[in-house]
Formats: C-alpha cells, structure tokens, sequence
C-alpha cells in the first residue's frame, strides 16, 4: 500500500522499488499533481523558476550513434558543424544569457569524451573560468569523463556536470551501442568524486514504454545522493536520425514523469528541458504544477529549436512566476518552505 502521507513529507530516499515507482506514476492524476506539488513546495518557492542557457561551443560530428542526436557523425541531420570556439566568443554568450536572467550557464561539446591533453581542454578550462568571474554557475556536458578530467574541470569552476541516462537499462541498446549504460555510471562517479555537482536525466518519447520511464526514475533515484538537477526532455524528432518518424507521446505522460520525479527524488530541480517548443504554454503551466522548477532558455538548445527569451519571459509573467535570482542565498533565506510564506 502506497504510503501518500509520508510521502508529503519530502524526505529524500534511496530504495524505492520499482513497483513502488510504478504506484506513484500511475495514481489518479490529480492525487498526483497534488502529492508532487506538496513535495516540490518543502524544498522550492513554487514562484521561481531556475533559467539556464545551453550553449554548443562545438558542433557536429560526434562518433556516438545516440538515436536521437542530430549532432552524431552516423547520421546526415544537416547540422553545420563548427570547431571548439574562442573564449571571447563563449564570454559575450554567457554575459547575453545574464543579461536575459539565466542564473546557470551551460556548455555543451559533441565529444565522445573531451580530448585528454592539448588545447582544446586548455581552452574549455579557460572558458570555464571566464564565465565563473562573471558571478554564474558554469555547467558543462562534454561526453565521458575520466577521474582527472572530471578533477581539473572542477578546480577551473564548474558547479555541475550534465551527464545524461536517456533511458532505462533496458531500452538503452535500442538508442545506443557505441557506450553503455556503465560507461555512464563511470562518469557520474567521476563528477561526484570531484565535488561538482550532477545533473542528469533523460528522454521521453522514444518509442519506450512505460515500463523504461519507471526503469529510468527509478535508477535515477537510486543514485546517492540524487542528482541535484533532473533534466526530463521531450524528444525532439531531427530528419536524419533514426527516431525521426517516431509518434508523438502524450503531454500527461511528461507530465507524469516530471510529478514522479518530484515526488520521488524532492529536493532535486526537476528542469523541463528540449522539446517545448512542441508544447502548448499550458502544457508547460502543467509541468510546472507538477514540480518543474527550472528550464533552459534562448532561442536554441544546442542544435534544436527552444521557445526563446520573449515568450518565456511573457509565460512566466502570465503565471507570476519569476526568475530565480543569479544570487540566491540572502533571496532563499527570506522564504519558508514549510509554510510557502516570504519572511520580510
């Protein structure tokens, strides 16, 4: 018997069953939302919404045969590949995305693994540090990491590593064969035994069934501690890649993945990541009900199409609902999460 109550209560653990995952995910829906919005406000403001941008600072041609990557070498996608750019150039994008209220800045490399000498890694490093003394938090996704890549890039200032499970253990070999689910594991270790912290989530829409997004979240949640941002992305369908012609999910299954997550991993930020460009705003309003409490803005999530700046900001006023703030500490400690009052 699904215990709902002490589930409220918000507290994190680390052995949920599947069945017991599989309870909460498919709970009448609005005992659901109800159950996820009751968690998400012990822990978050339920007016704040996290805002991230993702930048590609190298494109295309990428050796993983990711099923639904436009940026993979196997496919002919049309994407225009670019080389690692300069510092100067991820700077002025980084300062742009300040300037629209992204408190986290994210840089992104379609690298199977990022180089282990040379200038390129030099030149990430650089980055890294460049965008850290503008007062943001740096994420980065660059492939698998080692334990001394993962070492350095946390002594440059990265505050969180992206680092995707896309699946289940199960239907992972149905969208890819050129590393496995360990060869992901691996780097999650890695990144925690650095010190940054992990975000890491995955993708829905995939032609899985309901069984592999219960296997997803339930090996998310087994990861102690929970990774501190659970991005869930709705597949975005490239001409090219093998999914292209895959059908279209429904918005209430997102939306039941974001709720369980909530529920089952509470003091993580759930982000509501690629694909909302096919979303109506009131699916996302949903999604924010649910526990969504971050997203990624700009008009473009690496290579595929994102809402853009002007129509998040217009969706957030609408919902009065407001960025979270770039420095947060003096903001979180005016706020009481157990009575979802502001302190003044």
């Amino acid at each position: 018997m699904l215990d709902t109550q002490e589930l409220s209560k918000g507290l994190p653990r680390y052995d949920f069953s599947r069945e017991e995952i599989r309870a909460i995910y498919q709970l009448p829906f609005p005992q659901l939302i109800h159950l996820a919005q009751t968690v998400h406000q012990k822990h978050f403001r339920p007016d704040e919404v996290q805002i991230s941008t993702l930048l590609s600072i190298k494109t295309g041609g990428c050796k993983e045969n990711c099923a639904y990557c436009p940026q993979s070498a196997h496919y002919q996608t049309g994407v225009d590949a670019h080389g690692l750019l300069d510092v100067e150039q991820i700077r002025g994008a980084a300062q742009r995305a300040k300037d629209s209220g992204s408190s986290r800045f994210c840089m992104g490399a379609a690298w199977r693994s990022p180089p282990k000498k040379g200038p390129q890694f030099e030149r990430v490093l650089e980055a890294v540090k460049e965008v850290r003394s503008m007062g943001l938090e740096v994420c980065t996704t660059l492939g698998m990491l080692d334990e001394e890549q993962a070492d350095q890039l946390a002594e440059a200032g990265v505050y969180a590593y992206n680092h995707n499970l896309d699946t289940s253990p199960e239907f992972y070999g149905d969208i890819i064969s050129t590393r496995t689910y360990q060869d992901r594991l691996n780097t999650l270790d890695n990144v925690r035994k650095a010190g940054m912290t992990v975000c890491c989530g995955g993708i829905v829409g995939m032609g899985e069934t309901v069984d592999d997004r219960i296997g997803l979240l339930h090996q998310l949640s087994s990861l102690n501690p929970h990774p501190e941002s659970v991005p869930v992305n709705l597949l975005v369908k490239v001409e090219g890649t093998p999914l292209a012609e895959e059908g279209d999910i429904d918005t209430f299954e997102m939306v039941r993945t974001i709720a369980t997550a909530c529920i089952i991993m509470p003091e993580s930020r759930v982000r509501l990541s690629a694909g909302r460009t096919q979303m109506s705003d009131e699916a996302q309003a949903l999604c924010f009900v649910a526990g969504a409490s971050s997203i990624f803005s700009g008009d473009k999530l690496l290579t595929t199409p994102n809402p853009g700046d002007d129509r998040d900001q217009s969706l957030l006023q609408r919902l009065g609902m407001r960025p979270k703030p770039t420095a947060v500490a003096e903001e979180e400690s005016n706020y009481d999460c157990d009575n979802g009052v502001a302190l003044h």
